[in-house]
C-alpha cells in the first residue's frame, strides 16, 4: 500500500526526454502557459493520457456495458469542461494536453482578462488574490469545472481590486 507520508508521483516523465522536437514543444508550452517546470506539464500528459486509457477501455467493452459507462464518463468529462455536451468517444481521443492546460485556474485567469499575462496570474493566485465563489484559491493548477468558471473573480480584501476599479 505504502506509506502515508510519502505520496505517490502524478505524473510519468517522457521516455525519450532528450530529444530536440519534444524539448522544443515542451519549451513553447510552458512559456505560452505560464508553467514553473515541465512536472507541470507532465502532470497534464498523466491526466490526458488517463482520460484516454479509459475511453479505449470503455470502447473495448460490449454494447450494452459500453452505453451506461459512456454516458456517464462523457458527463463526468463536460462537468470538467474538457468535452462538450454533445462529444463523443472520438472527440475524447483526439483531445490533446492544451485542452488539459486551458482548463487550469492560471490559464482561466489570465483569459479572462483579470492578469496580463499567465506569469502575472500565476503570482496573484498564489498570493491570495483570486476566488472561487466564496473561497481564496492557492493553487494555479487546480482544475477548473465549468461550473466554476463564472464564478472566479478578485478576492474581496485583495489591494489590486482597489487598482482595477479605479482605473
Amino acid at each position: 500500500m505504502g506509506d502515508p507520508k510519502k505520496s505517490r508521483k502524478k505524473y510519468s516523465t517522457p521516455k525519450h526526454p532528450w530529444r530536440s522536437d519534444q524539448l522544443s514543444q515542451e519549451l513553447y508550452l510552458i512559456g505560452s502557459y505560464g508553467l514553473r517546470n515541465k512536472r507541470e506539464l507532465w502532470k497534464a500528459r498523466t491526466e490526458l493520457s488517463n482520460i484516454r486509457k479509459q475511453t479505449r477501455m470503455l470502447l473495448a467493452e460490449s454494447p450494452e456495458i459500453r452505453a451506461k459507462k459512456e454516458k456517464e464518463f462523457l458527463s463526468s468529462l463536460n462537468r470538467r469542461g474538457i468535452v462538450g455536451s454533445k462529444a463523443s468517444l472520438d472527440d475524447v481521443l483526439v483531445l490533446t494536453v492544451e485542452n488539459i492546460l486551458e482548463r487550469r485556474l492560471q490559464t482561466t485567469v489570465w483569459k479572462k482578462g483579470i492578469a496580463l499575462s499567465p506569469y502575472q496570474s500565476r503570482q496573484m493566485i498564489t498570493h491570495g488574490h483570486v476566488m472561487i465563489g466564496g473561497k481564496v484559491m492557492t493553487r494555479p493548477g487546480y482544475m477548473i469545472r465549468s461550473d466554476e468558471e463564472k464564478d472566479i473573480r478578485l478576492s474581496e480584501g485583495s489591494p489590486l481590486r482597489e487598482q482595477v476599479t479605479s482605473t
